[in-house]
């Protein structure tokens, strides 16, 4: 699984990517006149969206990350852009093909600095800090009438039902990032236990933290596979970077005292608070610091990252591996392929002692945006590109040309006489297609479809065979456990760019709070040194850092 979005707290620690000197405000789309760059509804513009496709042809630049490349298609000639010409009239001219991330930001900085000329559309990950230093650099423009006047019915739609995507996207009233739509609820966190181990020791699923202890207790001390128990530490969890991750996170057990840390959670008050300086933080450290001592946690934790606590739970060191629903196709794979009488399964969040229950939660169904260059000769083409992944592949019709994927011989193809997208049938297989937007997603379709087969019923659309046949039946169950507890979600609140004491205090902060959290889990403080870090915290500008915070959620969700 694929992750482009990382979580906000270690974008701000990043040392700002791009130096840019404002220039003034972006100009509206509207601005330039009449059949210039930024217009609003040209002649041209009206005759595309008439027939579905721009003819003649236009050419355009945009950024495409790196891809595979299959059946001798190349980076500026392959299936994708042969199509993108056939069916929309568009091609490439002048496009960034960047090696990596990395080199991708460098490029864009040194573009910028430099006053080299932009691509006409530039794809940003969601990082905040990166979007507001593009907003201000003054060399895009503001898409609210473009927008309105283009974006189809499925982008309105999710944007009315979720206005806290535009937060990351909004100065000054005014909009500058086109929402490229990811899968909601796609990466909630639930448990995956052994339940080879679970079924040989006849335990029942943790309903508690005291439930989820004794199962970590026998998995530990009376191991069915026979390991001794200094061969076994039961959750496999990442202490390296972050504690609330996507693999091996511990949201769900500061969940279970009542918060989740390393986000920006609401109050009783509905006012924005740090989770980690919350009372219950303080009982979950207490929990991790008695399992360490239990042995119930690998004493490597602190140093391995999401990937390495996977490992020790796919090399059958570990019994419960705290992750998304898509852990059955990564890395659950390689469980089998290294213990292949091992079976796994998808538990519900226990609750804590008091009843308190909470996990993290990606609602706003945003996986990355667009950003339009106040020079782009066609500004809506990305719209009308948008839109017809949208209409015709995001969910796509019985009968119609994408009805088992995007290209055939590539993503699907004819198999012993039946259409097929199953990976392993497919010689050459392969489905990373260089859209401009990603992949069409409709946000709740995946979650949808996926609890429909878990409940037995038929696959009937395009779509619903394809997710039938291409994920596991582990996969539709874990789908069907996250959606059962939808209620119990936290979003994080807070996702703009750094305040300005965040600018100057905020890694020293964060700093502070890894270092005692670790400190506590390890037993090298005690407990109550997590009444100091917090003192400490508010008066070195976590204080100031919550008013700020506060006075931003305020004037981005003002009606």
């Amino acid at each position: 699984m694929i992750k482009f979005k990382k979580t906000w707290w270690s974008l701000l620690m990043v040392i700002a990517l791009i130096t840019i000197t404002a220039c003034g405000s972006g100009e509206t789309a509207s601005d330039n006149g009449n059949n210039t760059p930024g217009t609003v509804g040209s002649a041209e513009a009206e005759a595309a969206f008439a027939k579905g496709k721009y003819d003649p042809p236009i050419e355009f630049s945009s950024v495409l990350m790196p891809k595979k490349y299959v059946q001798g298609d190349t980076k500026e000639n392959n299936v994708h852009d042969r199509w993108m010409l056939e069916t929309l009239g568009m091609k490439h001219k002048d496009t960034w093909y960047p090696a990596s991330d990395d080199q991708y930001r460098q490029k864009l900085q040194l573009a910028v600095a430099s006053g080299e000329k932009l691509p006409d559309f530039v794809t940003v990950p969601t990082n905040a800090v990166l979007t507001n230093q593009l907003i201000d650099s003054g060399q895009f423009i503001a898409i609210d009438e473009l927008f309105d006047k283009y974006a189809n019915k499925t982008l309105k739609d999710h944007a009315a039902a979720h206005p806290e995507l535009w937060y990351p996207f909004t100065k000054d009233g005014k909009k500058y990032n086109m929402p490229i739509m990811e899968y909601t609820d796609n990466d909630d966190t639930l448990l995956w236990l052994r339940e080879d181990w679970m079924e040989k020791l006849n335990l029942e699923a943790p309903k508690t933290i005291a439930d989820l202890e004794n199962i970590m207790d026998k998995f530990k001390n009376e191991n069915p596979d026979g390991l001794s128990p200094n061969e076994v530490f039961p959750l496999a969890i990442s202490l390296k970077s972050n504690t609330n991750t996507w693999m091996g996170s511990l949201d769900w057990l500061f969940g279970a005292y009542g918060t989740v840390q390393e986000q920006w959670n609401k109050d009783a008050n509905g006012n924005l608070e740090y989770g980690s300086v919350n009372p219950g933080a303080k009982q979950a450290l207490a929990k991790l610091s008695e399992w360490m001592e239990k042995g119930y946690i690998h004493a490597d934790s602190a140093l391995w990252d999401e990937r390495k606590a996977a490992e020790s739970w796919t090399k059958g060191a570990a019994g419960i591996l705290p992750g998304a629903n898509w852990v059955p196709d990564w890395p659950a794979p390689d469980l089998i392929k290294n213990l292949p009488d091992a079976n796994y399964k998808a538990y519900p969040i226990p609750e804590g002692p008091d009843g308190k229950i909470g996990t993290k939660w990606q609602n706003s169904g945003v996986n990355a945006s667009i950003m339009i260059n106040k020079d782009a000769k066609h500004p809506e083409a990305i719209f009308l590109y948008y839109n017809y992944l949208l209409d015709n592949l995001a969910n796509p019709a019985t009968g119609s040309e994408y009805e088992h994927g995007f290209a055939k011989g590539y993503d699907w193809d004819i198999v012993d006489g039946q259409p097929t997208s199953n990976r392993e049938k497919i010689k050459d297989f392969s489905n990373e297609f260089p859209f401009l937007t990603g992949p069409a997603r409709i946000p709740d379709l995946y979650m949808k479809t996926l609890v429909k087969l878990a409940n037995g019923e038929k696959p009937e659309t395009p779509y619903e065979k394809q997710m039938a046949e291409f994920r596991k039946p582990e996969n539709w169950d874990a789908a069907k456990v996250v959606m059962s507890q939808i209620d119990i979600r936290k979003q994080n609140y807070f996702t703009g760019a750094a305040t300005p004491t965040m600018v100057s205090k905020w890694n020293l902060l964060r700093q502070s709070e890894m270092e005692t959290f670790n400190k506590i889990i390890y037993g090298k403080l005690p407990v109550d040194a997590f009444d100091q870090f917090v003192a400490n915290w508010k008066s070195n500008g976590g204080d100031q850092i919550t008013q700020e915070v506060n006075e931003w959620f305020k004037s981005v969700s003002a009606k």
